[in-house]
């Protein structure tokens, strides 16, 4: 009976520690050397026709989502932020910040169209399927510039009250945007082109990436003073936050997985598991690089795709650069792939 017992309790002991044990964390699966120049910011993926499109300096790089080969780019774009893909107009949009234009291009040749003015200096820019049109983010116009995706004429001009970082539509009708300046967000009404609602996201501050939980209605917020800010889009009420890491600049949800995520740029990946809609807990931060700021979730494999560069020595600070930024070592740029 003794030996029944203390059996039961070596059993139970290793239950216990493996139950402690970490199920597997994301880790790095795939890197590809894209080389080159220059900075970067966000990347896009496009999960139906297994693209990833990442921009670095004059060009959106195009990369095959699965092998991550290179399938081709699209040039002269100057300042480059981000990509948005219409589909169904078979039409891709790139936000150029210097020029204060978006570049139209065709999803199958990648050819340029023309160049759309937009506000000053867009950022983000993203498209909503319920008013079938792209919205472009411009950070110091402190608006929405709103494209037609067939024509790539600009249709409206939204004043947001603030500076716009990143933006999630809901497929519903509404697009959400945070406001970095003011620490708010922002509900557009994407079909009339107005602002209806705006929210504080308190204790959160300069909020940065946006992702959006469709099916439960949540909006994932990542904010510089190292916190995930988790809001109800419908009441703007603040439901959980969660420490992240330093230098936040992209967020992104798996809605197969209940994940959520926050690139960091001090060299890791905050992974949040949505247990519930009232319920968030982080599961791991996971290693990437510095410099790994912003990203892209692929629904269909589950991956999270994010890209960086190797550094030099930052130069000594002066009355006009009191934080200089060290310089990017050429023909060092990456884009990373990581799994569960």
């Amino acid at each position: 009976m003794k030996a029944i017992r203390f059996v039961s309790a070596v059993l139970m002991a290793l239950a216990a520690i493996c139950n402690a044990q970490p199920q597997g964390g994301f880790h790095l699966v795939k890197k590809m050397l894209v080389g080159g120049e220059g900075g970067w910011d966000y990347l896009t993926v496009d999960s139906h026709a297994r693209r990833l499109y990442v921009t670095h300096s004059d060009r959106v790089v195009v990369l095959d989502a699965d092998s991550l080969t290179a399938v081709g780019a699209v040039m002269n774009c100057d300042g480059l932020h981000g990509v948005a893909i219409a589909e169904e107009s078979g039409h891709g949009f790139a936000s150029n910040g210097r020029p204060s234009t978006v570049t139209m291009f065709d999803l199958k040749t990648l050819d340029v169209i023309k160049q759309i003015p937009t506000g000053k200096k867009p950022d983000a820019i993203i498209f909503d399927p319920a008013s079938k049109k792209v919205f472009a983010f411009c950070g110091q116009g402190e608006e929405a510039t709103v494209i037609d995706p067939d024509s790539g004429t600009v249709v409206a001009s939204i004043p947001l009250g603030g500076g716009p970082e990143f933006g999630a539509a809901d497929g519903q009708g509404h697009v959400y945007v945070n406001l970095e300046d003011k620490s708010e967000l922002v509900a557009i009404d994407s079909r009339n082109f107005k602002v209806i609602n705006r929210w504080s996201l308190a204790p959160g501050e300069a909020p940065s990436g946006l992702a959006i939980d469709i099916r439960h209605r949540r909006l994932f917020s990542g904010c510089r003073n190292k916190l995930m800010v988790v809001s109800d889009p419908d009441s703007g009420k603040v439901i959980a936050t969660l420490p992240i890491g330093s230098g936040v600049d992209g967020c992104g949800f798996d809605p197969g997985t209940e994940m959520a995520f926050s690139t960091n740029g001090e060299g890791t990946l905050t992974v949040v598991h949505e247990d519930s809609p009232a319920s968030f807990v982080v599961v791991e931060n996971a290693a990437t690089q510095r410099g790994a700021r912003t990203i892209a979730v692929d629904p269909v494999t589950h991956s999270v795709f994010t890209a960086t560069a190797e550094f030099g020595e930052a130069p000594s600070p002066t009355p006009d650069h009191p934080r200089p930024r060290p310089p990017i070592i050429p023909n060092t740029f990456v884009v990373l792939q990581y799994q569960r």
